[in-house]
């Protein structure tokens, strides 16, 4: 069955003003919301970037059922496995059930790099974020953990539990990394792209493991009273989404973003 949610874009709006968006949404019909996890936005035109977990308690306070889903969560860097799991533990501790899924990602450039560290290979960053995602688990379940590769923890142990903590989906924008994900992940988040990608991206998760598992998809739409209008506001605040994947995770500034997106033009949001 599919549900058709709203996405809390944080890199868009300030967080008061989303509290505003999800009881809005909740009130309109639509069954769930993602939120975003950004330290920086996408360009300087959107201008925001607020901390999504303070803002997940305040949205479940000022809402009353509508459940949420966060995308993406690094697996270190700003955040040590540990202190995302307890963060979503202490969510589900006092808004049981209503953070069912967190979605996991290898880390972009733009967010990550303000911790100074080296910026590593998809291949390494794959590694920690399996090792994130064990460490999370591991956490959830009660058990103390300690390791020391790829990430450090020692003697770990979350003293306050969710009795249903979120599941675990992975983040996945080929159909490489969405088959290796189907291995361990929950579920499969990804992004609108043309059919056929999506169709190999999906087949592909299905086929590493996720079969039963349920998929995730984000979709820009872009709503005015015109064509014309609402191709603008995508040219102004979503040309980003032109760069490459492969690029995309390497820029660290939104200045960057800016800069790789010069020769993008209004028409081409048509594409």
């Amino acid at each position: 069955m599919a549900h058709i949610g709203y996405h809390a874009s944080h890199e868009q709006f300030s967080p008061s003003e989303l509290i505003g968006y999800v009881k809005l949404a909740e009130a309109a019909g639509f069954s769930a919301v993602m939120s975003s996890d950004h330290f920086a936005p996408w360009s300087l035109r959107q201008g925001q970037s607020g901390f999504v977990w303070a803002f997940l308690g305040a949205a479940m306070q000022a809402t009353k059922r509508i459940p949420f889903g966060l995308i993406t969560v690094p697996s270190g860097w700003r955040y040590h496995p540990a202190l995302t799991a307890q963060a979503a533990a202490t969510i589900g501790e006092m808004f049981p059930g209503r953070l069912p899924w967190m979605a996991l990602g290898s880390g972009q450039a733009l967010n990550e790099h303000i911790t100074g560290e080296r910026w590593p290979s998809k291949g390494e960053r794959n590694e920690r974020l399996l090792a994130g995602a064990e460490i999370i688990r591991a956490l959830f379940s009660g058990e103390t953990i300690s390791r020391d590769h790829p990430i450090k923890v020692d003697e770990a142990k979350l003293h306050t539990l969710a009795k249903t903590p979120p599941k675990l989906v992975a983040g996945a924008l080929s159909p490489e990394t969405a088959e290796w994900a189907g291995s361990w992940a929950d579920g499969l988040i990804t992004v609108n792209q043309p059919r056929e990608n999506l169709t190999k991206i999906i087949e592909a998760f299905q086929r590493g493991g996720g079969e039963d598992k349920p998929v995730y998809l984000q979709v820009h739409l872009s709503w005015a009273a015109t064509d014309g209008e609402a191709r603008e506001n995508a040219f102004d605040q979503w040309r980003s989404n032109a760069v490459s994947a492969a690029v995309a995770e390497t820029l660290r500034l939104p200045e960057e973003f800016d800069a790789a997106c010069v020769q993008v033009r209004p028409e081409d949001m048509d594409e």
